[in-house]
């Protein structure tokens, strides 16, 4: 089982507004802010506070520090991290948070993602926004983020570089690819920092997913309305996602004018395109030719991706697409000590009963080779010491 979050941007989503519905879920206040303070950044205090937001009672940050109106480079903020004591996943989903805004801003402004200067995103209260938010989903052990469709506002909003149309151009480039919400509101409801909080960290967007609530926890936005000016996180748990039922996207077509070197070369390149498996199917089409169908399993949120690399890379005129129900087994890796060193083994669960376990055929292949055996009597010394050492 591991924890997971879904966020119900029904009034969009910022920095402030997911690190207080995190605290308001559980997370401690006191560990963020002394996890933040081990930090190189200004003297600051976080103050968290129960407020209501049309009749739903939800927690609001507020955080005191001197303005400096320090504008920090990409890779200032970085080094911040890299150099700092923080957990090392709080590191890695911090990093990618800034990497995701840096990438927008530089593509705005036509630059490098070196040259990047950071302006309302570099100020210490969307520092603190993004890497308390990622101290608190730490300290709450969540593992996978889930997504409602973002509503952005609309209307006119004020930045460092002038008056402009909502969603603001960070925000707008940032929420590519990402599910949007209709919601006319005149006013700018989801920012930059929650939008790269989402792109980053989330692994799928919708309703929320079939599964019992564990708690829920409301972050009031700064501004009030006739509707609760909340995001809502919801926590729940899930099996390891290995192990339960998902869908995936099936993607086909035939093709009977490319050479045997030409699909070998496809399949190789079309491994690297995000895909979970792909294989070739000798079929017959019309007029009794040979030919061969292309079958590519992906996630659904790479359908887009995949198709467009088929339309352009084969001869095929057309793809065919279905979404299709399935169930794996959850799987480790467990190293075990031969006469030839260790050997990594693949072990196959369902419901935390070991149902499978098989020896990585490439290390073997490196063994038979390297010691110039045969591969059939390598594997089999092998898994007699997995049998032996795991108590098969």
């Amino acid at each position: 089982m591991s924890n997971a979050l879904y966020l119900d941007c029904h009034a969009g989503i910022a920095g402030d507004m997911l690190l207080s519905a995190l605290v308001d879920i559980g997370a401690n206040p006191q560990e963020i802010e002394n996890e933040l303070k081990k930090l190189p950044i200004d003297t600051f205090s976080l103050h968290f506070n129960k407020v209501m937001k049309q009749g739903i009672q939800a927690t609001s940050l507020k955080i005191d520090f001197e303005e400096s109106h320090h504008h920090r480079k990409a890779s200032d903020i970085y080094n911040i991290i890299d150099n700092s004591t923080l957990n090392d996943r709080v590191k890695t989903r911090s990093k990618a948070i800034f990497n995701v805004i840096a990438h927008a801003e530089a593509k705005i402004h036509g630059m490098s993602v070196g040259e990047v200067h950071f302006h309302e995103v570099g100020a210490m209260d969307s520092i603190i926004d993004i890497i308390g938010g990622c101290i608190a989903l730490e300290l709450l052990d969540i593992d996978t983020l889930y997504c409602s469709p973002i509503p952005t506002g609309n209307g006119r909003i004020k930045i460092a570089h002038g008056i402009y149309p909502i969603p603001a151009p960070a925000t707008a480039e940032i929420l590519k690819g990402i599910p949007l919400a209709q919601f006319n509101v005149s006013s700018e409801l989801t920012t930059p920092t929650g939008a790269a909080f989402a792109k980053s960290l989330v692994t799928s967007f919708g309703t929320f997913p079939a599964n019992t609530m564990k708690n829920i926890g409301y972050g009031a936005g700064t501004k009030d309305f006739d509707f609760p000016n909340v995001l809502r996180v919801i926590q729940f748990e899930v099996l390891d996602q290995q192990n339960e039922a998902d869908q995936v996207q099936v993607i086909e077509c035939q093709i009977d004018d490319m050479t045997a070197e030409m699909l070998g070369d496809l399949m190789e390149n079309t491994l690297n395109q995000k895909v979970l498996d792909i294989f070739y199917t000798p079929i017959i089409m019309k007029k009794q030719r040979p030919a061969t169908q292309l079958t590519v399993i992906c996630k659904p949120d790479d359908k887009s991706t995949i198709e467009d690399f088929i339309l352009t890379h084969t001869s095929t005129l057309g793809v065919r697409s279905y979404t299709v129900n399935r169930r794996i087994l959850s799987r480790q890796y467990h190293d075990i000590e031969t006469p030839y060193g260790n050997v990594s083994v693949k072990l196959a669960y369902k419901n935390d009963e070991l149902i499978k376990a098989k020896p990585e055929f490439d290390q073997i292949k490196e063994i038979a080779k390297k010691y110039n055996q045969n591969i059939q009597t390598i594997y089999q010394q092998i898994t007699k010491c997995m049998v032996e050492q795991l108590n098969l």
